[in-house]
């Protein structure tokens, strides 16, 4: 039995880019969110560091686009980078008129601090070190108020309806049922793709669905090469999720030191431990590979107790749990798979190449990152997108209302299986980020590249050979895909720049990192 619904927006995720999105829009128009897990499990709840913005009378737009021009190596869509930049503020006011509360000083100021790659205190904060968290509750607490927005939690979707280049809604799984959802525009703000690799900051439901749904309807999804590797996630021999140390701790003086304590980022950069991410990962890697280690340490000893377990609490308390009280012990890092830069293409109002399908956040591709993403301008794009996305949907959807779509067509199978399959998916899962980890980590090369390709090959065909409804299954399927994509495009770009990097032999020693 398939349930239909009809709705005039569907939006697919419930992480900062979907809920501002859906607040943003008309609420005279009848919104469905869709996430395939609750609404605190996504990438925006793990985001530490903050959200970047000239709010401070020492900054300036043309600085903070210079930096993100800088770090990105000059690959940015500049017109797209100025509409982020400028719309920064108007975007904070009004996530403070949605309830967020950000970190204030004793005179109501909000208070901001450095973070690499810019030139000023422009990054907000909330929490001390939680602020995706906060500013998600807030958005969500504001959500359940609206009675024109429907929340479907728990709910897997399949694919896109494309009907002639139109994008008709979507079908997906609520347990053992088929849903159908209809409606007239459809935002994608599924996030990342973390899960592909062995390694990630990401939230373990980041399998990518938004970008691989995306490209099998028809949407051009390009820069997958570009992946930023977080230079200091919480060093742990374990596979899986990994701690993220925000980029404010470095922002607010801790260095980089090897294992023989000494502090190397100076050989590598002038800005040292606040270079670019980009920069200060390859470093990293360099470093361990020259000293034969496994991880390096983040040092914030010179800071008192008081100050840390305010400014970074949840940051302490993990540590603490680790038994490492970061007042006193250094910090063992490692860099990990942390942001998707490339993703589905999009133009500045976050519309694809299919009619009435949107994208935004980490599985769209704006073009404001260039080749590796300025910190804490992520948050930022979901809501400066988000907004522009709202708005073109409120002038647009009534025009399009009118369009009768033809749903007689549209069936789900109820004799495939939707429970169980003959196929071993945690064994396709966990090759799938072996092979990932291993060849299209920091470092690439051709040959690795090539293997990982026939290997990614065969799991599509036999993945494909085998189709059922089943949410393990479909994420696989979803992997695989979108790891597909990002080797395509690793072996298409012969040249390093930025989160990408080749080298042709991948034993010979590395160029240095700063050039």
């Amino acid at each position: 039995m398939t349930v239909k619904y009809n709705f005039d927006v569907v939006i697919i995720g419930a992480g900062l880019a979907g809920l501002y999105t859906a607040l943003k829009i008309n609420p005279k128009f009848k919104v469905a969110i869709i996430t395939k897990e609750t609404l605190d499990e996504n990438n925006s709840f793990l985001a530490q560091g903050g959200i970047a913005a000239c709010i401070n009378n020492d900054d300036k737009f043309d600085l903070h686009i210079e930096d993100t021009w800088t770090a990105g190596s000059e690959m940015n869509n500049i017109q797209n980078l100025q509409q982020l930049v400028k719309s920064a503020p108007s975007n904070i006011e009004e996530l403070v008129n949605l309830g967020v509360e950000f970190d204030r000083d004793e005179t109501g100021t909000i208070r901001t601090t450095m973070e690499g790659g810019h030139s000023r205190r422009r990054v907000l904060h909330a929490g001390g070190d939680a602020t995706g968290r906060e500013i998600v509750k807030a958005l969500g607490r504001e959500l359940r108020k609206r009675e024109n927005i429907i929340l479907f939690e728990d709910v897997m979707v399949i694919d896109l309806i494309n009907d002639d280049n139109k994008c008709m809604g979507v079908t997906a799984l609520n347990g053992d049922k088929s849903i159908i959802i209809l409606a007239s525009a459809t935002v994608l703000a599924t996030g990342g793709i973390g899960e592909i690799y062995n390694n990630s900051t990401n939230s373990s439901v980041a399998t990518g669905d938004g970008i691989a749904m995306a490209y099998r309807t028809g949407c051009k999804v390009d820069s997958m090469e570009f992946i930023q590797f977080h230079p200091t996630a919480f060093y742990s021999k374990d596979k899986g999720q990994k701690f993220l140390i925000s980029e404010a701790v470095r922002g607010e003086g801790a260095v980089l030191r090897n294992k023989d304590g000494e502090r190397f980022m100076k050989k590598y950069h002038k800005s040292f431990e606040l270079a670019p991410r980009d920069i200060v990962s390859k470093s990293i890697y360099n470093e361990l590979k020259e000293t034969q280690s496994d991880f390096v340490y983040l040092d914030i000893t010179h800071k008192n107790k008081e100050y840390l377990v305010k400014r970074f609490p949840t940051i302490y308390k993990k540590c603490l749990e680790n038994n490492i009280d970061m007042s006193k012990d250094y910090i063992p890092v490692k860099p990990v798979q942390h942001y998707n830069i490339g993703g589905i293409r999009v133009d500045r109002y976050g519309r694809t190449k299919v009619d009435n399908l949107y994208a935004c956040g980490e599985c769209s591709n704006t073009g404001v990152h260039g080749a590796n993403r300025l910190a804490s301008n992520s948050l930022l794009e979901c809501v400066v997108f988000g907004r522009k996305i709202a708005e073109d949907i409120n002038n647009t959807v009534e025009d399009i209302l009118d369009y009768k779509y033809d749903s007689t067509h549209i069936n789900i199978d109820d004799n495939i299986k939707r429970t169980k399959t003959n196929l071993d998916i945690d064994d396709i899962t966990s090759t799938i980020k072996n092979t990932m980890e291993a060849y299209a980590g920091i470092v690439r090369w051709e040959k690795g590249l090539l293997k990982a390709k026939k290997i990614i090959d065969d799991i599509l065909n036999n993945l494909n050979d085998n189709y059922t409804y089943n949410k393990e299954y479909l994420e696989a399927l979803n992997m695989a895909t979108v790891a597909k994509l990002v080797i395509r495009d690793c072996l298409e770009r012969k040249e390093s720049v930025g989160c990408h990097f080749r080298i042709d032999d991948y034993h010979s020693k590395l160029r240095t990192i700063s050039e």
